[in-house]
Parts: C-alpha cells; structure tokens; sequence
C-alpha cells in the first residue's frame, strides 16, 4: 500500500512538473496560490502556472485569449468531468446546448459569437475535442486548453 502511495505521489509530480513545462516554465517557476486567489489576476500578470483547487485529480489548464496571450493552472479536483471543476473553480461559465456546456466565458474573458464571431475552442492535449468540457472525463496526466477562435 505504501509503495502505490508513493507510486501515485510521483505520478501528480510528474504532472505537475509537465503541466509546468508545458506552459512555457520550469517546476521551480511554479506559483503555487489557493483556490480563494484571483487567478486570472495572477495568472496573467505573473506567467507563471497557477495552483487552484484540491482533491485527488489533477491536469493541467492552459487559457489561451484572442490576442494569444496564455495564462496555465494546475487544476486540483474532485469531480468527475473537465467542466464540472472548472465550473466549480469559477473558471468558466456557459449555458447548456445542444452537444453540452457551450462555454462563453473563461478566467473573466468573454468571447460571443454573436458579436464578432469569435468563440471557446476546447482542446485535449493538443487535439480538438470532440465532447464538451462537461461530457469529458478527467484524465491523469493530461492537458486541456480553452483557446478563443474565429
């Protein structure tokens, strides 16, 4: 038992330590801040990856806004879906549609379709997803990234 613990331990360094690199810094770059800081605050005036939440679960967020700038979160959770922590986070907000949670706000930034055709892509290592933020289960070890497209 001692050993899976050690093993699982290891196992969310590593990602941590990824989720890190992947946005552009090192693991000794890493900010680490509660779930009751600004994070969009932080996370965009510091460019460093921004801790929020706590439970058993955790990936890597990488926010990417109209103008390209990035902002990344190491997502701590307990929920079952991508959207269920971020909504829980306060990190996105959206109304139900007919394939899911369409999502219309992230970290404070608002991209409305209606207005100038732009919209919340939603990404899973890299790759368009092909199911919503909230019909997409959290996988260990993985980065999802909510981008403004056109």
């Amino acid at each position: 038992m001692k050993k899976l613990k050690a093993l699982l331990t290891v196992a969310v360094l590593i990602a941590l330590i990824f989720t890190a690199v992947s946005c552009g810094k090192t693991a000794s770059d890493t900010q680490t801040t509660t779930a009751e800081t600004t994070a969009g605050t932080t996370a965009a005036t510091s460019g460093e990856a921004v801790e929020l939440g706590t439970g058993s679960k955790h990936f890597g967020l990488r926010v990417v806004d109209a103008s390209g700038e990035e902002s990344c979160f190491i997502i701590g959770t307990d929920e079952t879906t991508v959207g269920e922590a971020l909504q829980k986070l306060g990190l996105i907000e959206g109304e139900e549609g007919d394939y899911g949670l369409y999502i219309k706000s992230v970290n404070g930034i608002t991209a409305d379709y209606d207005k100038d055709g732009t919209y919340w892509a939603f990404y899973i290592n890299g790759e368009y997803a092909t199911t919503s933020a909230d019909l997409t289960e959290i996988t260990e070890n993985t980065e999802y990234m909510l981008k403004v497209e056109k």
